[in-house]
């Protein structure tokens, strides 16, 4: 019973304790340091040798300029435990907040030579990260680098990257950040994480072109799995897939049973757009592969790219059934068969068909992912079939039933978008701003635009009749009726020339009128969307693809050059500029890295 007894004030006297850490941290961060003082004082005081509280009580004695607190609880730390020589940098520190900047450098200069006279490296990575907790870099990373020379075993580089960051020495970061990788590869993703921060889409950015050149030297010097994967991370960043796809290919062939990277790479470039490089990744897999669940995987990217190409019908049908011959129509499969339903749909218009092989599938052992995934295509061929109910029944149950999951996120902002097809325009809004917070970037920002969308074009209009009429151009869009789409658009701008909606209508009439290759006609709708307002929102969107227009189907590169060199001097914020400043030198001759 006394044990007991004993173990119960034991257990009450570290929950107090832990009650009032965690109060004086919190008015610590609140910026309430008398308050915050007040506690780790009497934590101290219970606590002598914990390093934490006395740390922040002389921080909160700092900021409330009790500086004569602060050399006592130093003096006391050191008399009670000499080996706490890093507080001499607080010593420092303290001085220097009073401007006294010789006797602040007299301790600073006392700190470092205590690392050297002791051969402590742990001492010395105290003492860099005591210097470093109050922003004296440069005395820090000179801490850091004398404990490292003691003990060359010790590895503080991420720390000496830090600074260096900090400093703005990007340069000497990478280096530092590539130094670790070097001595140990389970940095990499660290690195990659804390690299990425100072890069961006732009092969051109200062940062890209100085890391490029130190994996490029680091490479000839010393050639090694791990500059290839980086520069293949990096040419990703770039968007520049093909250059990517080669350093993977170095990759694989150093290790033949790994195909995984490459896997990736085909899928990151489907996803961007970048076909002819996903294409070559897959047929690498294939011509590599014997893995049978990375060979279906590498099949089914190809036949999707050969449905977006518009190959023949008739080759992809058969290409499909030698799939289902190959590999059965069962749990395996199932992402073939719904791909095969989306090709029978909206390749071939055999809505019926698409239905009965995507109820089919719904009857296999499927786990609740593959179920929502699977009814959310099928919802989908429902509206292509204008059974707009029985879609919202399909989409419902899939947002309530993976409330918290993409899939669940998708199947609400294809309530959303199927109700905007009705035209039932304040429930889809009710859905898209819940949206707005998708952990799904895409789905956030497609929601945001669909609702500005909305928004924006109720004003002029109560009846809402010009919105309705572009809604259902936008579902002869999504129903693969070009044609239909693009005449609706046309009745839409005779009949409200001027409205708002205006600039959408001649933008969505533009990009269809691609998509049946009349290059004109979209030529003409672009010029008419820069000639209406230079400040629209659609304005840069209008002149980027017009240049894309002139570069890619009008074969008129000068033309293409004009325009993208407008997209760089007159809307410097477009989301368009770095691609547009790239093919622009590229069109101007210049040599790109």
């Amino acid at each position: 019973m006394r044990y007991l007894f004993i173990l119960f004030i034991y257990l009450f006297s570290a929950q107090i304790t832990a009650q009032e850490q965690q109060l004086g941290y919190q008015y610590l961060r609140n910026g309430n340091y008398k308050k915050a003082a007040s506690i780790y004082k009497s934590l101290l005081e219970k606590h002598p040798y914990n390093s934490t509280y006395a740390n922040y009580l002389i921080d909160c004695y700092q900021q409330i300029e009790h500086y004569d607190e602060v050399f006592e609880i130093i003096e006391n730390q050191l008399t009670k435990y000499p080996s706490k020589e890093y507080l001499y940098v607080d010593y420092g520190y303290t001085f220097q907040l009073q401007h006294q900047i010789e006797k602040a450098t007299f301790y600073y200069t006392k700190a470092l030579a205590i690392i050297e006279s002791s051969k402590n490296s742990t001492l010395g990575y105290l003492v860099g990260k005591a210097f470093q907790d109050n922003h004296l870099l440069d005395y820090a990373l000179n801490a850091y680098q004398k404990a490292m020379k003691i003990n060359p075993k010790a590895n503080y580089n991420i720390q000496i990257a830090f600074i260096y960051g900090e400093q703005g020495e990007i340069p000497k970061m990478f280096e530092t950040c590539l130094k670790m990788v070097e001595l140990n590869h389970n940095y990499l993703n660290n690195v990659k994480t804390y690299i990425g921060q100072f890069l961006n889409v732009d092969a051109e950015n200062n940062y890209n072109v100085v890391l490029k050149k130190l994996l490029l030297r680091r490479m000839q010097k010393n050639p090694h799995n791990n500059w290839n994967h980086l520069l293949s991370w990096l040419y990703i960043q770039q968007k520049d897939y093909n250059k990517a796809f080669i350093q993977e290919k170095a990759l694989h062939k150093r290790n033949l049973e790994d195909l995984k990277g490459i896997i990736n790479l085909g899928i990151i470039a489907y996803n961007n757009d970048d076909f002819e490089t996903s294409k070559n990744c897959f047929q690498y897999i294939l011509d590599n592969e014997t893995d049978i669940n990375n060979e279906l995987t590498a099949k089914l990217y190809l036949l999707e790219i050969s449905m977006i190409q518009e190959v023949d019908s008739a080759i992809i049908e058969n290409q499909f059934q030698q799939l289902f011959q190959q590999y059965g129509k069962d749990i395996e499969t199932v992402r073939i068969q719904m791909v095969y339903a989306q090709f029978l749909a909206f390749n071939k218009n055999e809505t019926i068909n698409a239905i009965k092989v995507l109820k089919s599938t719904l009857k296999l052992p499927l786990n609740e992912f593959e179920k929502g995934r699977v009814k959310t295509k099928l919802a989908d061929v429902l509206v292509i079939d204008n059974k707009f109910n029985s879609a919202l029944i399909y989409y419902t149950q899939v947002q309530n039933n993976l409330k918290n999951h993409t899939i669940g996120q998708l199947a609400r902002f294809k309530i959303a978008q199927t109700s905007y097809f009705k035209g039932d325009f304040e429930w889809a809004q009710t859905q898209l701003k819940v949206l707005k917070s998708s952990t799904s970037q895409l789905i956030s920002n497609d929601a945001l635009n669909l609702n500005l969308l909305i928004t924006d074009n109720n004003v002029k209009d109560s009846l809402k009749l010009a919105l309705k009429t572009y809604a259902k151009a936008d579902l002869l869009s999504f129903q693969n009726k070009n044609n239909e789409a693009i005449n609706t658009l046309q009745k839409l701008l005779i009949a409200y020339k001027n409205h708002p909606i205006e600039d959408e209508a001649l933008f969505k009439q533009a990009q269809l009128y691609e998509t049946t290759n009349q290059f004109e006609k979209s030529e003409t709708n672009y010029l008419k969307i820069i000639e209406l307002n230079a400040e629209d929102i659609l304005v840069d969107d209008a002149i980027y693809y017009l240049a894309e227009l002139y570069l890619n189907k009008l074969n008129n590169p000068e033309k293409a050059k004009e325009y993208y060199q407008k997209i760089i001097f007159d809307y410097p914020s477009s989301i368009h500029l770095v691609d547009a400043r790239k093919k622009f030198r590229k069109l101007r001759g210049d040599i790109l890295n």
